[in-house]
C-alpha cells in the first residue's frame, strides 16, 4: 500500500477501536455492544457495590451496551481505582469511584498506587450523601452543645466507631473533635454494622453514619441523633440541626460517588458517557431507589466532579496528619 495511505488508515482504525462508545449505539442494541466493566474498588454487598449495582442496568439502558459491575476490593478502594488508571482508555472499562478513596486514602495509604489527580479522567457526579452524628440513647447528653460540654471535662472518654482507619466517618470524627477542640477515642470496625451494633450496645458513645443506614435506628429510637453534617438540614430528617447550627463552626462533611475513565480519555466519549449518565439518574425508578437509601442525586459536569475532589482532597490533608495505614 503507497505510504501515503499509511496515517489515515491509522487513524481509522484508532476510531474503530473507540466501539459502539463513540459511535453511538442505538437504544435497540442494548447488549448487543460492546461489554463496559464498572469496577468498584470495594467487597460485594456494601454501600457502595449496591449503589452501583443499581446504576449499571440503567447506564446500560442509555448506552445500549451491556454495563456489569466488577468487584476489586482492596487499599480501602485504591485497587479498583488503579485497575481503570492503568487501563486501555477506550471507556469499556470505568471508576465507579467513592469519595473517601478519592479524597483520603492519598493522605493515609503508605502507598497510593495511582494519583488521583492525574491517572483518572472524570466523566461524571453521580450522588452525594450525609452522614448524621447518633449517639447511645442512654448518654448523660442530649445535644450537641452538652456532647462538647462532657468531653471537655472527661478527655478522651467518649468512644465513636467508624468504618475503618481512614474511612469518611472516622475523618468525619477526626474533624469534629479538631473543629470542637476536644479529645475522642477512634474505634475501627470492619464495617458500619458492627459499629452501630456497639452503639446501640453502649460499647461506643457515637459514630458518624450516612443517613440512609442510620435512619430505621432512628426511627425505631434506638440511637439518638444530634446533628447532620451537611450544611443544611437533611430532608430525611427535618428535625435534627446542622453542626454549623449546634456551634462547630465550618463544618460541611458529605460523601459522593464519581464516574471515571483512565487518564487521556477521549473528549467524545466523555461526552457521552456524561450525558449518558445524567439520562440515567433520571430515570424514574433509580431515582426513586437511590433516594429511598438516603442519596442525594448530583448531576453536573465533569469539572463539577472534579473541584469537588480537589477541595476535599486539600480539606482531608488536614485532618488525616498523623493518620497512617498499610
Amino acid at each position: 500500500m503507497p505510504s501515503y495511505f499509511s496515517r489515515p488508515r491509522r487513524v481509522l482504525l484508532a476510531l474503530a477501536s473507540l466501539g459502539p462508545l463513540l459511535w453511538g449505539a442505538p437504544a435497540q442494541a442494548q447488549g448487543g455492544g460492546q461489554l463496559i466493566r464498572l469496577v468498584v474498588g470495594y467487597a460485594a454487598g456494601g454501600p457502595v457495590d449496591a449503589t452501583a449495582r443499581l446504576f449499571a442496568p440503567a447506564l446500560s439502558k442509555e448506552l445500549g451496551q451491556p454495563v456489569v459491575v466488577e468487584n476489586r476490593p482492596g487499599a480501602a478502594g485504591s485497587m479498583g481505582g488503579d485497575a481503570v488508571a492503568k487501563a486501555t482508555p477506550n471507556g469499556l472499562l470505568l471508576y465507579f469511584g467513592a469519595s473517601p478513596t478519592l479524597t483520603i486514602s492519598p493522605h493515609i495509604l503508605k502507598s497510593m498506587p495511582f494519583d488521583v489527580s492525574k491517572d483518572l479522567t472524570a466523566i461524571a457526579p453521580l450522588v452525594s450523601y450525609t452522614n448524621v452524628l447518633v449517639i447511645n440513647k442512654d448518654q448523660p447528653f442530649k445535644t450537641l452543645p452538652e456532647l462538647v460540654a462532657y468531653a471537655r471535662a472527661n478527655p478522651g472518654k467518649l468512644a465513636y466507631g467508624s468504618a475503618g482507619m481512614g474511612a469518611s466517618n472516622h475523618l468525619s470524627g477526626e474533624l469534629f473533635a479538631l473543629r470542637a477542640g476536644i479529645k475522642l477515642t477512634h474505634v475501627p470496625y470492619k464495617g458500619n454494622a458492627p459499629a452501630m451494633t456497639d452503639v446501640i450496645g453502649g460499647q461506643l458513645s457515637m459514630m458518624f453514619d450516612i443517613i440512609g443506614s442510620a435512619r430505621n435506628y432512628i426511627s425505631t429510637q434506638r440511637v439518638r441523633p444530634l446533628a447532620v453534617t451537611s450544611r443544611e438540614r437533611n430532608a430525611s430528617l427535618p428535625e435534627v440541626p446542622t453542626m454549623v447550627e449546634s456551634g462547630i463552626a465550618d463544618y460541611d462533611v458529605g460523601g459522593w460517588y464519581g464516574l471515571y475513565g483512565p487518564a487521556r480519555l477521549a473528549p467524545e466519549l466523555v461526552g457521552r458517557l456524561n450525558e449518558a449518565t445524567r439520562r440515567a439518574l433520571a430515570q424514574d425508578e433509580l431515582k426513586a431507589k437511590l433516594i429511598e437509601q438516603g442519596y442525594d442525586l448530583w448531576t453536573g459536569s465533569p469539572q463539577l466532579l472534579t473541584e469537588r475532589a480537589a477541595r476535599e482532597l486539600a480539606l482531608w490533608g488536614t485532618v488525616a496528619k498523623g493518620i497512617q495505614v498499610e
